[in-house]
C-alpha cells in the first residue's frame, strides 16, 4: 500500500526522531514530528491525518485530550497512545476514550511491529469502506441532492442509513432547502420503494377538511359526504406517506395522527371501527416545533413519536462551496428545458452568485439561475445578465427609471463588496494575503476598501 502519514506527538525530541527513523526504516509510513499537543491538534486540523501517536503525559493539551479533540475532527483517524508507566488503568482510560491501542515506553521493534500491523490493516480496511460508501453514494445521488461539501456528504450517508428502517423520519430544515426531496429519496431507497409515496401539503388542506382527506370518512358522515372515501393514508397502505409541514396542523388532527402511530391503525370520520394501515410516516417541518410545544401548539407526545428518527437539511449559507456546483447544474437542466445550447458561466458570475445571501436557499438559487438563462441572449452568462435579472419592476416605470451606467455601478459595487468581504474574513482581515490570493495589489485593494467602507 501507498505511505501513510502517522503523526507522532510527544514532548521528548530525540524520542520521536529516534521513533520516526524506525518506523519509517520498517514500515511503509511517511512519519509527521510533533513536540507538543497543540501543535498536532493543528497539523490535524489542516492534514488528513490518518495515524495519530501520541504519549500521554505531556505539558498543556495531554494525549487523552488529544484523541478526544482529534476524533471530533476526524472520527476515521486511529489513535494509539503512549505511556511509559504501562499502568493498565492509562490503557483502559485511552481505550475507553477511543484509542485503538497502545504502547509502553521503551518501545521495542517486536511491539511496534506487533501493533502497527494491526493498525494498518485497520487503515485499510476504512479506507476500502470509505470508497465502497462513496460508490454507493455516487450511484444512489446521481443527480439529485447536488453538493459535494461535508456537510452534503454526511447527509447522504444519513439518507441511506434511515432509508433502510422503516421508523418515523422528522425531516427538518429552512424553507427551499431540499427537504422534499430528502423525503422521496428515504423512499425510493426503502422496502417500500414500490409502494405508493402520497404527499400531504397540509397548510394546502382547510383545516375543517383535513382529518377527512388524511383518514377517509363514511358516507353521511357530514354535510357533503355523499359517498364514503379512503383517505390518503390508505392509498399509501404498504408505502410511505409524507406529510409536509406537519408543525402546521391543529391539536385536534395531532390527537387523531398521535393515535394512528401508536396504534398503526386509522379511523374514518363517522365510522365506529378502526382500520389497520400499515405505513411508514415522514414529515417535514421549517418550524421550531421546540417553541410551538411550549407555547402549547405542539404536542409534545406527538413530537416525539415522529421524531424517533431526525434529518437536518443544511441552508445554502452553510454550504456555499456548493453553489457553483448547483449553479452549472441548474443552469444546464434549464438550457435542456428551453431547447437551449448548454450556456457557459462566468467565473465573476460564479462568485458574486457564491457571496450572495439565498435566503430562500436552493428554491430561491434555481428560480434566480432559470432568470439568468432567459436574460443571457448570447452562450454565455456574465454579470450584465445578473443586472437584469435584479432590476425591480418599478426600475422600468418612467419616473423612477435608474440610468444604465448608475444601475451597473451599484451591482458592480455590491458584488466587490460582498467579494472582498469573503475574502478578507478568510484572511482574518489579512489584506496583504487578501491582495495576493485577489490578483491586486495591496494598494488598489486599500483603495477599494476605503471607497466601499469595507473594514478589515
Amino acid at each position: 500500500m501507498d505511505k501513510l502519514e502517522m503523526l507522532l506527538v510527544d514532548d521528548e525530541k530525540d524520542f520521536v526522531d529516534g521513533l520516526a527513523r524506525i518506523i519509517e526504516k520498517n514500515f511503509p509510513c511517511q512519519c509527521i514530528k510533533s513536540y507538543s499537543g497543540e501543535q498536532a491538534l493543528d497539523i490535524i486540523n489542516r492534514d488528513e491525518i490518518k495515524i495519530l501517536l501520541t504519549d500521554l503525559r505531556m505539558p498543556g493539551l495531554n494525549g487523552i485530550e488529544l484523541i478526544k479533540k482529534a476524533q471530533k475532527i476526524n472520527p476515521d483517524i486511529t489513535s494509539i497512545i503512549l505511556t511509559a508507566y504501562g499502568s493498565i488503568e492509562s490503557a483502559v482510560e485511552a481505550v475507553k476514550i477511543g484509542a485503538y491501542d497502545f504502547l509502553t515506553k521503551p518501545v521495542s521493534l517486536e511491539q511496534l511491529r506487533l501493533v502497527l500491523s494491526k493498525v494498518l490493516e485497520r487503515v485499510k480496511i476504512l479506507e476500502e469502506n470509505k470508497r465502497l460508501k462513496q460508490k454507493l453514494i455516487a450511484s444512489c445521488f446521481a443527480k439529485e441532492l447536488v453538493g459535494e461539501t461535508l456537510i452534503m456528504q454526511r447527509l447522504k450517508e444519513k439518507i441511506i442509513a434511515v432509508a433502510n428502517t422503516d421508523f418515523t423520519v422528522l425531516i427538518r430544515g429552512e424553507s427551499g432547502t431540499g427537504k422534499e426531496l430528502v423525503a422521496k429519496k428515504i423512499h425510493q431507497l426503502s422496502r417500500r420503494k414500490h409502494k405508493p409515496l402520497v404527499s400531504v401539503n397540509c397548510p394546502a388542506i382547510p383545516e375543517t377538511l383535513l382529518e377527512s382527506e388524511l383518514f377517509g370518512h363514511k358516507k353521511g358522515a357530514f354535510t357533503g359526504a355523499n359517498n364514503s372515501r379512503d383517505g390518503l393514508f390508505k392509498k399509501a397502505d404498504g408505502g410511505t406517506i409524507l406529510l409536509d409541514e406537519i408543525g402546521d396542523i391543529s391539536l385536534e388532527v395531532q390527537a387523531k395522527l398521535l393515535r394512528v402511530l401508536q396504534e398503526k391503525e386509522i379511523r374514518p370520520v363517522g365510522s365506529n371501527t378502526s382500520i389497520k394501515c400499515d405505513v411508514r410516516i415522514l414529515a417535514t417541518t421549517n418550524q421550531d416545533l421546540e417553541t410551538k410545544i411550549a407555547k402549547g401548539l405542539f404536542r409534545e407526545d406527538l413530537f416525539y413519536r415522529l421524531n424517533v428518527l431526525e434529518i437536518k437539511v443544511p441552508s445554502l449559507r452553510e454550504r456555499r462551496e456548493d453553489i457553483p456546483l448547483l449553479v452549472s447544474y441548474f443552469v444546464g437542466i434549464t438550457c435542456k428545458e428551453l431547447g437551449l445550447l448548454e450556456k457557459e458561466i462566468s467565473p465573476e458570475v460564479l462568485a458574486y452568485l457564491s457571496s450572495k445571501e439565498w435566503p430562500g436557499n436552493v428554491r430561491e438559487l434555481q428560480n434566480f439561475v432559470r432568470r439568468l438563462v432567459v436574460f443571457s441572449p448570447g452562450n454565455k452568462i456574465e454579470l450584465k445578465s445578473v443586472n437584469l435579472v435584479e432590476l425591480d419592476d418599478n426600475i422600468y416605470s418612467q419616473e423612477n427609471i435608474i440610468p444604465y451606467k448608475t444601475y451597473k455601478k451599484q451591482i458592480l459595487d455590491n458584488f466587490t463588496r460582498s467579494y472582498f468581504k469573503k475574502v478578507l474574513q478568510i484572511t482574518g482581515g489579512n489584506i496583504s494575503e487578501a491582495a495576493r490570493i485577489s490578483g491586486i495589489e495591496r494598494v488598489s485593494l486599500q483603495k477599494i476598501m476605503k471607497r466601499l467602507g469595507i473594514k478589515s
